[in-house]
Order: structure tokens, then C-alpha cells, then sequence
């Protein structure tokens, strides 16, 4: 499988999602897109947040309240760099996303600081056609 992989993504991508790496931050691809839409896991294509919940928390990653749905995540405790901070991983590729934070807004106060290599966007003109079409109804 993860040679798979290795052919399927970029070398960041692979890096960032099967070696828990991170991309640089402010110089990433959706740090600061605004267009409507979602973002599936690069890895599995499941369906992990929305633009809805998409916000500018200054860190130079893109940042989110909440994932489309909370078991499609798997947060682990990651003690690396000097650090306790809470992994997030996707449930099905296992792939590392990013991490959450409890510095965030909304009712929960979650950031949910994701890397982008670890994303593709999903257009809201293009749900349909790729096969996420039940997912309009965040839009309405």
C-alpha cells in the first residue's frame, strides 16, 4: 500500500500524511482559500471539513471549528517535539492531518489546525460530479 502511495501523492503529501510531517506554514495551498467547498483526505477521499467551518486563525495553516463529521477523525496524544498537543488523523487512510487545539472559536473552541498536503478541495459547483453531491446541504 505505501508504495502505492508513494506514486499517488507528491512527495510532501506522503511525507506530511504517512510520516506525521508538516508543511511550512503561510506557504501551503489553502491556508487562505475562501472559495466554498470541502476538503476530503488526499489519501481515502472521505469527505473531512467544510469551507463553512473554515476560518483565519493566523497560524498560516488552514483552520477549522469542527470536522463534517467527528468520526471521520481520530485524535492521539503526540508528545513529540517538547510538546503534548492532540493529533488528528483521518479514520479510514490513517493518514496524519494536522493537530486541534483548544484556542479556537465557536461553541466547542476547537482549532483544528490541518495541514493542506494532507487535503484536495472539493468545489461546491463540483460535489455532484465527484460523487459528494449529499453534501450540498452544508451549503443551503
Amino acid at each position: 500500500m505505501k508504495d502505492n502511495l508513494k506514486s499517488k501523492l507528491t512527495p510532501l503529501q506522503y511525507e506530511v500524511t504517512q510520516n506525521n510531517g508538516t508543511e511550512r506554514p503561510f506557504q501551503n495551498e489553502f491556508w487562505d482559500h475562501e472559495e466554498e467547498g470541502i476538503y476530503v483526505d488526499i489519501v481515502s477521499g472521505k469527505p473531512l471539513f467544510s469551507s463553512k467551518d473554515k476560518y483565519d486563525a493566523g497560524c498560516g495553516w488552514p483552520s477549522f471549528t469542527k470536522p463534517i463529521e467527528e468520526e471521520q477523525v481520530i485524535e492521539k496524544a503526540d508528545h513529540t517535539h517538547g510538546m503534548l498537543r492532540t493529533e488528528v488523523r483521518s479514520k479510514d487512510a490513517d493518514s496524519h492531518l494536522g493537530h486541534v487545539f483548544p484556542d479556537g472559536p465557536g461553541p466547542a473552541g476547537l482549532r483544528y489546525c490541518i495541514n493542506s498536503a494532507a487535503l484536495r478541495f472539493i468545489a461546491k459547483k463540483d460535489l455532484e460530479k465527484e460523487g459528494y453531491g449529499k453534501l450540498l446541504s452544508l451549503f443551503q
